[in-house]
């Protein structure tokens, strides 16, 4: 009974995305924005999300901070209803993304280094466009991502973001193993790490403690490879920007080697300004700040 109910569940995803896909990509992303904050500052996720600007913004008003949580909620609502679309978002022609040339320049020179690189994001604005983008830009990468529960659901999104993002490595216990293979490889890596994870290091974020990932810094510290944080930005228009650092200089032990904790801590102060900068464009409903 349970796997009918699965089915199903994943046959309606199927119909919404054929009809979220029927509208194109402009029209679908301004229907998530007009719905998303219109039910989400009823749910409980909204509580989160306060509770969260509370503490990262305590000299805002309070009416800030609900701003800032409405617009969160619209940005999650463009980036749901520009799922069906990631296939198209990215032009190529600067017309729906653009990018400076230091960007242009970054991803040549990792084209053509030769080495595998570690890329790490967030959850701002459309949060799956950067790794689209890589790919077209000729990135051979890998990208950690967390399996829907509903095994049609996962089957699905696989068979669509394998061949515009490159290969998936699923979360879960196997996934460490396949992540230092992949960089031992020679593939380039990436994954979102502003989201709590209980077994790491806590390091700051907006002045308070969070239980961070430190997967990037522990690769980094195994392979001295070079780390980039890579982030979109909404721009009006239904437009982004796409933004690649140049590579962090980590800190490193009195051993000369990566120290991993300094190093994510280094790592959640990129993403603290990255959100300070767009703070409407981050994902705030996440219990970033829990024990």
């Amino acid at each position: 009974m349970q796997r009918i109910g699965e089915w199903l569940v994943a046959w309606l995803a199927r119909r919404v995305f054929g009809l979220l896909r029927l509208l194109g990509p402009d029209r679908a992303s301004n229907l998530g924005a007009w719905i998303s904050p219109r039910v989400g500052r009823f749910l409980p996720h909204h509580r989160h999300a306060m509770e969260n600007l509370r503490l990262a913004f305590p000299e805002k008003s309070e009416a800030e901070r609900q701003a800032i949580a409405l617009e969160s909620w619209a940005n999650l609502g463009r980036t749901v209803c520009e799922y069906p679309h990631l296939d198209v978002l990215y032009d190529g022609d600067g017309k729906r993304v653009e990018s400076e040339q230091a960007t242009k320049d970054r991803f040549a020179a990792i084209r053509e280094g030769g080495r595998p690189v570690l890329i790490f994001g967030a959850h701002l604005a459309n949060w799956e466009l950067p790794a689209v983008i890589a790919h077209a830009f000729g990135q051979r990468a890998a990208l950690l991502y967390r399996t829907p529960n509903n095994p049609y659901i996962a089957a699905d999104i696989v068979k669509m973001r394998e061949p515009i993002m490159g290969e998936l490595i699923p979360t879960g216990i196997s996934a460490p193993i396949r992540m230092t293979q992949a960089v031992d490889e020679g593939i380039n890596l990436g994954m979102l790490v502003d989201q709590r994870f209980g077994r790491g290091p806590r390091v700051p974020f907006f002045g308070h403690p969070v239980a961070a990932n430190p997967f990037i810094a522990r690769l980094a510290r195994r392979f001295e490879a070079p780390v980039h944080g890579m982030r979109a930005i909404r721009l009006p228009n239904n437009r982004f920007r796409l933004d690649l650092t140049a590579p962090l200089d980590l800190p490193r032990d009195a051993s000369g080697k990566i120290d991993v904790e300094a190093a994510t801590a280094m790592i959640n102060r990129v993403i603290e300004e990255w959100v300070r900068e767009h703070p409407g464009q981050w994902l705030w409903m996440h219990r970033r700040w829990r024990p």
